[in-house]
């Protein structure tokens, strides 16, 4: 759970107790009301847990907050992107060049959706339900800008681990698969695969993800487990770009690799 999360939790949480306070109503009674147990209203009451929509409606009639409560539920709903990431996001809507290596997962822009769903059901801690599917349609809707977005060229490539990694078993796998394949055949992408053996050291440092905006600036993003960074400095999008342009000089070339691709689907 992000910081900003759990300011959002907290504030929302007091002003339930606020508002019920105020109101001369006891805990007990909104948490009978609400059907929930004492101690799990005042956990949402003090930040602990998310305060549910049903307590914040149910508080709201019962303390007559004329719908300021159930206002806040708009505080309350999951980020389709984890912070750290949105800020590269949004400089992604309106680039006109992306590129981007991984080593391990296919990139977010072409995962088929029961590929993202057990990759972003897997985070650990674990997420709740309601930010599991948020970040799946998230990740969904942003992968709409390869076939809308035409103009923009999509540049990615993948060491083989990515193809093998087994992400929910074989029948997720084969999904994802054709889902490249299919993805592979937009004149705007390009899909390239780094197989076993033809792997720098550099290849196995870890994601690179480049991008250029209208205004032709250039920017480079890399990700690890709990943290990333996004660079505007030239001297550094030049060196991760480098880095990049030596990966993809010993990457298979489209064609190739979508015959790899079929080869890897047929043996699993």
């Amino acid at each position: 759970m992000s910081a900003e999360t759990n300011l959002a939790w907290r504030y929302c949480g007091s002003q339930i107790k606020l508002w019920r306070t105020e109101a001369g109503v006891d805990r007990e009674i909104l948490a009978k009301e609400a059907g929930y147990g004492c101690e799990y209203v005042k956990s949402m009451e003090n930040g602990r847990r998310k305060p549910t929509i049903r307590l914040l409606q149910i508080a709201d009639q019962m303390c007559n907050a004329g719908g300021k409560l159930i206002a806040a539920q708009e505080f309350l709903k999951p980020e389709p992107h984890p912070q750290r990431s949105q800020e590269f996001m949004a400089l992604e809507k309106d680039a006109i060049a992306v590129s981007s290596y991984e080593p391990l997962l296919v990139p977010g822009l072409l995962q088929a959706p029961e590929y993202a769903k057990e990759l972003i059901g897997a985070s650990s801690p674990p997420l709740d339900d309601e930010t599991v599917e948020e970040r799946v349609a998230g990740r969904l809707k942003r992968q709409e800008a390869l076939k809308v977005r035409t103009g923009v060229m999509f540049s990615f490539v993948m060491f083989e681990a990515a193809l093998r990694s087994q992400v929910g078993g074989r029948e997720v796998m084969q999904q994802q698969l054709q889902h490249l394949l299919s993805v592979g055949e937009l004149r705007n992408v390009l899909i390239q695969v780094l197989p076993f053996g033809r792997a720098y050291g550099v290849a196995l440092n870890g994601p690179i993800a480049l991008l250029e905006t209208a205004d032709h600036e250039r920017y480079a993003y890399v990700e690890g487990q709990e943290t990333s960074a996004l660079y505007a400095e030239a001297d550094k999008v030049s060196q991760l770009t480098r880095t990049h342009d030596m990966i993809r000089m010993h990457a298979l070339s489209p064609e190739d690799s979508a015959g790899f691709i079929r080869k890897v689907a047929q043996a699993l």
